[in-house]
């Protein structure tokens, strides 16, 4: 098992003891946004579940039917922890909208706060791990798992500042107004979640700068070619696909133009981990006098 997946093994973990203590601070307070934190917990526990299943299948190596690889699969999970997230939303609203119907003052309010604050100190810390180590190992899986972590933070934190003011105003139907505020919170998470998974799907290319950075290799690291143009890159999971026309002159050896290839594998696998890298050699006569110009 390598760090991906106990990563994504360890949000499983987490991800429960998290639930249990936001449950507990519901069953004591009764409050409908403390219950709609805990329901969020669920959906982080599911879906953690998933992205432990994605990571290891991303893992799996090609084989005849997939000779590409397994990557995308995270994508499917980021895109299913999306669509969770929406439904959570939709069961919260629910929740919050007969509470405004029969609101009531909640019970032991601090004792309740205290627990839920626990579990948003946790969450926090996970999820700045999930976050900070799934963009060093280039795992959409794990930081799309962590970003909807950080939203969980960030709407418990509300949560508990707004329940606080609940027993010194009065105000029975602030339960449910946070409750509602932490769905449409969540359904702002889940809808960026499901686009930039759905956009890895659909084979975007690099971001423009490293686009240029990959244009600059290529650059600097053919000598001996005349151009490259036809320049194409995509995200799969952790690899990336670039694939281009390297134009070297016509009289120039097989041997010689193997070389100029392998000098820019390498140069470009040290600046772009995990990638896949496709070098179509063509003759001068195949020039179009744009794209990258060979310094």
């Amino acid at each position: 098992m390598d760090k991906i997946q106990k990563l994504a093994l360890g949000s499983i973990f987490v991800g429960t003891v998290v639930f249990v203590l936001k449950y507990a601070a519901y069953y004591i307070t009764g409050s409908i946004a403390l219950y709609s934190d805990a329901l969020e917990s669920i959906i982080n526990v599911v879906t953690a579940v998933a992205a432990f299943m994605a990571v290891r299948l991303s893992a799996t190596p090609a084989d005849a039917n997939h000779p590409y690889g397994h990557h995308k699969v995270e994508y499917f999970s980021a895109v299913l922890e999306g669509v969770l997230i929406i439904v959570a939303a939709m069961a919260i609203l629910r929740e919050s909208y007969y509470g405004f119907l029969s609101p009531k003052m909640i019970d032991a309010p601090m004792e309740g706060l205290a627990i839920n604050a626990i579990a948003g100190v946790i969450n926090a810390f996970w999820s700045w791990l999930l976050i900070n180590r799934g963009r060093r190992m280039r795992s959409p899986a794990l930081v799309a798992d962590g970003r909807h972590l950080f939203t969980d933070v960030m709407t418990s934190a509300g949560v508990l500042i707004g329940l606080l003011l609940v027993p010194f105003t009065g105000w029975h139907w602030l339960d449910s107004a946070l409750a509602a505020l932490v769905a449409v919170n969540i359904l702002w998470s889940g809808w960026g979640l499901m686009k930039e998974s759905i956009g890895g799907l659909m084979d975007e290319a690099l971001p423009e700068t490293t686009l240029g950075r990959v244009r600059e290799i290529i650059a600097v690291n053919a000598q001996g070619a005349i151009e490259a143009h036809d320049l194409r890159t995509r995200h799969a999971g952790r690899m990336t696909f670039i694939d281009f026309h390297l134009v070297v002159p016509g009289h120039m050896s097989v041997t010689d133009a193997h070389d100029i290839c392998d000098r820019l594998e390498r140069a470009l696998k040290e600046d772009v981990k995990d990638a896949l890298i496709t070098i179509h050699v063509e003759p001068d006569n195949k020039a179009k006098h744009a794209g990258i110009v060979v310094l």
